[in-house]
């Protein structure tokens, strides 16, 4: 019997739960040629988002052609434009000739090298001159806008892990360049996200970045506890299970409603089910993926200063004024501007999510292992 619960992958079909709003909103955009920015914090399930609105666009529009790249192992400007270039070819056709036709047109003046394997929808390799490239990249960053006017297609470029590019050489000047291509292409649009949300932020939110208003900005919210459960006790019953409202909801507020750890959770208690499920295995199954994690918990709390720390009891014990005098006293946090210092590297770490005044944490199993474990 197949596991019903999906974690730790991009979800498909039936695995996905709830984003309704954004589910739609993402393909209005693809089909509306809109550029879009998907924030949220990691794990959220971004990356299974826009394949559910690839698909569903695929299936409904033969007009538009749909790019992914993946930066995930990108570090320098090179490497970008050669992916770039190397995607945007392989989307552009299906067919061998159509793509070395696409190349020459388009791409001659750097007289690229092509191979392919022998399915070459699945295996394109492409070298390209990198001192012409340097000299004037206008070609490949325009390349997708002339194959979508040739071909009277729109294209969607979607970029996963797009917060690499400010670990190039020249992050700036490389962001400035991009903005002032794409912002002219008519026929192109591009989905922008990734896995580390405050350096999304910083690209995409400061007036003084070259991608500031650069296109609609979807911020992910965490999927609502009653959407978990109804989802819980479907995916239950699809395989001759069964479990209770109130322990649907258990599972959820377990894990703060984070979609990771409440598919994880899910899929446990599902493993040790056999027909009805009970609140003890619930907890059982929780303690377990706690000691799981424990060590790497354990690693990540090292690696803090002991005011790090001291902050992070603090937030665990619900302390709201931080900064009151009291609270730097009790908790040996030293002057109010050390304790905005602490925050700040927390929240780069992404150990912490601020929201207005309120300090949360990223990961709710890290908090309670803190909480439970560490701290008592």
């Amino acid at each position: 019997m197949k596991v019903p619960f999906t974690y730790g992958k991009l979800v498909h079909e039936d695995d996905f739960t709830n984003r309704v709003h954004e589910f739609r909103r993402l393909v209005s955009n693809f089909k509306s040629s809109i550029n879009t920015i998907l924030i949220s914090p990691r794990r959220w399930g971004k990356s299974s988002l826009v394949l559910k609105a690839v698909k569903q666009v695929t299936k409904e529009s033969k007009d538009i052609i749909i790019c992914i790249i993946d930066l995930q192992n990108i570090r320098t400007e090179e490497q970008f434009y050669k992916l770039l270039a190397t995607k945007v070819l392989q989307a552009s056709s299906s067919r061998m000739d159509t793509i070395m036709d696409n190349a020459r047109s388009f791409l001659g003046r750097f007289i690229p090298n092509l191979s392919f394997s022998p399915d070459p929808g699945t295996d394109l390799k492409l070298s390209l001159d990198w001192i012409e490239v340097k000299k004037d990249p206008d070609d490949i960053l325009n390349l997708a806008n002339r194959i979508a006017h040739k071909t009277k297609k729109n294209i969607v470029i979607c970029i996963d892990e797009f917060q690499n590019i400010t670990e190039f050489e020249d992050p700036l000047g490389f962001q400035k360049k991009l903005r002032s291509h794409w912002q002219l292409h008519q026929k192109v649009s591009y989905c922008l996200y990734g896995s580390k949300r405050h350096m999304l932020m910083e690209v995409f939110s400061s007036p003084s970045m070259p991608f500031y208003k650069f296109g609609d900005i979807i911020f992910l919210e965490k999927i609502k506890e009653k959407d978990w459960v109804g989802f819980i006790q479907k995916r239950f019953k699809e395989t001759g299970k069964e479990i209770e409202v109130k322990n649907a909801s258990a599972i959820a507020k377990h894990c703060e409603n984070h979609p990771y750890y409440v598919q994880q959770l899910s899929q446990q208690v599902w493993l040790r089910t056999t027909k009805h499920c009970e609140s003890e295995t619930i907890q059982k199954a929780f303690e377990d993926i706690i000691m799981q994690l424990s060590m790497l918990f354990q690693l990540l709390t090292d690696d803090l200063s002991t005011k790090q720390i001291n902050f992070l009891r603090a937030v665990t014990n619900n302390e709201e004024q931080v900064t009151s005098q009291d609270v730097l006293k009790e908790y040996n946090l030293g002057t109010s501007a050390n304790v905005v210092k602490i925050k700040r590297t927390l929240h780069d770490r992404e150990i912490i999510d601020i929201i207005g005044k309120k300090v949360e944490f990223m990961d709710p199993l890290y908090k309670y292992w803190l909480r439970e474990y560490y701290f008592d």
